[in-house]
């Protein structure tokens, strides 16, 4: 392979905002895999949004790419499954497997599409250092001849359209609203465009759990996000989960138990003193009494997303709940930075003074 841009390549992400912004360029928030494609010729990768490569899973999207995209491109797009109206993204995840002929027998019963909207080489010319604009021109212009299952995602400049399909589309399972300057160079790994999506959610590293009063099954899930020093902070819990999810629970995260606390991030939680610099669980809480606060170490490797309705201070206000599990991220991309700032109000125009 030997393309004007080639991977790895970490591809431009989107801050969150309370509204869409004037002025720019608008999609549909796509809930799929991220990924960037690169073919040149009969060559193909498919690249997550951690670069890593996916393409012996998605065997179908290979073969649209010969198929339908131009000869020689780099695409930036989402890997989506659709059907029934409705996109499915647990569907994807199954995906995410080992053995090569059930990803193939997958790939037949519920065939994956890819979902372009951005264009960052054509030929032998790259387009990163061109304006959003002018990448947009582009890609519409190569995938003009593109038949499905590739397709070019609907963009337009005008915001109120944008607000329309902010709640149109949510009903087939999109997320929200992607928002792009006009103006801007594809900078990889920089949160430089804008989305608004109907819930809050974060994806969070599962770095433990809680046992259920009921017996040896999961009660919670112990859910960390990494700080700007590189400490994983405890940020919440998420539970509710049907018991029968609770027992396969602890089937599933067995491998990831560790038989020593003190090498976890956490390892010091039972010194109250260590919480005073860090977010830790089972911390001194006015709330615990003597509940018991013990938990079972994982190693910090699995990410999940969950859904949340606002913070307090750095952790979750309320117990999140369980959306599915984020193959495709990895523990490090867990931070922070992802979490959408709430929308201030002036309590004093309810309680003057």
């Amino acid at each position: 392979m030997d393309l004007p841009v080639m991977p790895p390549v970490s591809p431009m992400l989107a801050k969150p905002v309370a509204d869409i912004p004037a002025g720019m360029l608008y999609e549909a928030k796509w809930d799929g895999f991220r990924v960037i494609v690169f073919r040149d010729g009969e060559d193909v990768e498919i690249a997550s949004r951690t670069t890593k490569s996916l393409t012996r899973y998605f065997p179908e999207v290979v073969t649209a790419a010969r198929a339908e995209l131009p000869p020689r491109c780099v695409v930036d797009g989402e890997i989506v499954i659709a059907h029934d109206g409705r996109l499915h993204f647990e569907e994807l995840l199954e995906r995410i497997h080992p053995a090569d002929s059930r990803v193939r027998t997958l790939a037949e019963r519920t065939p994956a599409s890819l979902v372009a909207f951005d264009l960052l080489a054509l030929g032998s010319d790259a387009l990163v250092h061109e304006p959003q604009s002018a990448r947009r021109e582009a890609l519409v212009e190569a995938l003009r001849p593109a038949g499905a299952p590739v397709y070019t995602a609907p963009a337009t400049r005008d915001q109120e359209l944008a607000r329309r399909w902010f709640t149109q589309f949510e009903g087939a399972g999109l997320d929200g609203v992607v928002a792009k300057p006009l103006d801007l160079p594809y900078r990889p790994g920089d949160r430089v465009m804008y989305k608004v999506k109907h819930a809050r959610t974060a994806d969070c590293v599962v770095a433990g759990y809680r046992l259920h009063k009921s017996g040896p099954v999961v009660g919670s899930l112990l859910l960390g996000l990494y700080d700007d020093e590189g400490e994983l902070q405890h940020v919440g819990v998420c539970a509710s989960f049907p018991m029968a999810r609770r027992r396969a629970l602890v089937e599933e995260l067995a491998p990831l138990l560790m038989d020593d606390v003190s090498g976890h991030p956490w390892g010091a939680w039972t010194d109250e003193s260590a919480h005073a610099s860090r977010r830790m669980p089972g911390g001194p809480s006015r709330w615990s009494g003597g509940k018991d606060l013990s938990w079972m170490p994982l190693r910090p490797e699995r990410v999940c997303e969950v859904a949340y309705d606002h913070m307090e201070g750095s952790r979750f206000r309320h117990t999140a709940q369980f959306r599915h599990w984020r193959l495709d991220r990895t523990p490090e991309s867990c931070t922070y930075s992802q979490l959408e700032e709430p929308v201030g109000y002036d309590l004093g125009q309810l309680l003057p003074g």
